[in-house]
């Protein structure tokens, strides 16, 4: 659905009672325009390319009450015209347009001083190095050379060669030698990110080791509702790709929330998120807390109805309160850690298989979803597409959601999903 500035205005002149803009709804953007919907808000949907970034979930354009493909100046004028009340991007991608637009327009806003280090994650790290905060040592290289002449004399091995500015572990390679480190950063320049985006350049980093946690925040005008905290449980490969496998969720009186906890409001600060949603990855090491990456938008997993299981609640909601019921986020949750409902895990399945899928065995599926702990199961591939093996997270074929006030139930049914999950898709 696309409207033209007429329609547009026109949608919003009866029944609006808080007409907003998502940028960019793709993926887990679909539960945030619910979430404002289900308050009552009227949405905008603004597409920040030109082209539709295939490689993500579609936006649903039916919940939205216009759509509109970016065009510098017009766009402005006619969400000025609109008279929205907020902005907020519904994926990684609409960062920073949100960040631009809702500046341009007055509303509630991160603002534009910082939003190149809310998305480019050698900006990104400099900021939070530049607050005192520990952080990997970083270069930005075009020149494979270059890049192993740092990690002989400065970086170190192992070593990590990524994107600038992608998602999900895309391209994404731990380094223990200059052979592999001039082909990680060969495999960047040659590819394109999750967003359709050129690399020109490559981001290489120190390797941090430790235990990678995510830490999900909401915040209103700098004050922050801690909404969970997981560990991850990644594998790496023998090629040197990190890939995912467990989220876990931790219980908020372990020791390391507070320590994450704290870390985590010090990086959002460094980067300028004092409004709505954060999904921040670190790596706790022996000299303490490190980032990894900071995304000014939700989890790329999150399932509000699982969430609300687990957590009581869930990022979308929380973001649509910011920005439609502020005193009440203020008053239930600014400042405030989540309490865990009972232990949880989301499982993005890895495979080892290829081929071309032909059929999915739904008996398997119906099983995996009978198993006492399972909330929900996304099977991501279907007859026809192609699987390969898992190289990371947008190539895992199946996410599982899991909990249960039994750990053991838990523990249990994950080790059945990991022992059935070869058995979803019949292959030739």
């Amino acid at each position: 659905m696309t409207t033209t500035p007429a329609t547009a205005s026109a949608a919003f002149t009866s029944n609006s009672t808080a007409p907003g803009v998502i940028v960019d709804g793709y993926g887990t953007g679909n539960y945030v325009s619910d979430a404002f919907a289900a308050l009552g808000a009227d949405l905008v949907h603004v597409q920040s390319s030109r082209d539709p970034i295939t490689r993500m979930v579609q936006p649903d354009l039916t919940k939205y009450s216009a759509a509109m493909v970016y065009e510098a100046g017009v766009t402005e004028h006619e969400l000025a015209e609109i008279g929205v009340s907020f902005v907020v991007p519904g994926q990684e991608p609409g960062v920073n347009l949100a960040d631009q637009l809702s500046e341009a327009l007055g509303v509630r806003t991160n603002g534009t001083e910082l939003s190149a280090a809310r998305r480019n994650k050698f900006e990104m790290i400099r900021a939070v190095a530049e607050a005192g905060l520990l952080t990997a040592r970083q270069l930005i290289v075009s020149d494979p050379a270059e890049a192993v002449a740092w990690a002989e004399t400065v970086g170190g091995w192992p070593c990590v060669a990524k994107p600038l500015a992608s998602a999900s572990t895309d391209s994404v390679s731990i380094c223990n030698n200059a052979a592999e480190l001039e082909s990680g950063v060969r495999a960047v320049l040659n590819s394109t990110t999750v967003f359709n985006f050129d690399n020109n350049d490559v981001l290489i980093q120190s390797y941090l080791s430790g235990t990678e946690y995510i830490v999900d925040t909401v915040s209103l005008d700098g004050e922050s509702h801690v909404c969970g905290v997981w560990q991850y449980e990644k594998t790496l490969l023998p090629n040197g790709k990190p890939i995912y496998n467990r989220d876990i969720l931790v219980a908020e009186n372990d020791p390391v929330v507070t320590v994450l906890t704290e870390y985590t409001r010090r990086v959002l600060d460094a980067v300028g998120i004092d409004n709505g949603p954060a999904h921040t990855e670190i790596m706790l090491t022996e000299d303490g807390p490190a980032l990894i990456e900071v995304g000014a938008r939700t989890n790329g997993n999150m399932h509000p109805e699982f969430h609300d299981r687990c957590l009581g609640t869930n990022a979308a909601r929380l973001t649509a309160e910011v920005y439609l019921e502020p005193a009440q986020f203020s008053a239930r949750y600014a400042g405030r850690t989540y309490s865990r409902q009972q232990p949880a895990v989301v499982y993005n399945v890895p495979t080892s298989q290829s081929g071309t899928i032909v059929g999915v065995d739904d008996e398997v599926v119906a099983r995996i979803r009978g198993r006492e702990s399972v909330f929900g199961v996304t099977v991501k591939r279907h007859p026809g597409d192609v699987l390969v093996p898992t190289h990371d997270l947008l190539t895992s074929p199946i996410r599982v959601f899991m909990t249960s006030d039994d750990q053991g139930v838990l523990d249990d049914d994950y080790r059945f999903v990991e022992s059935v999950s070869d058995d979803v898709f019949a292959l030739r």
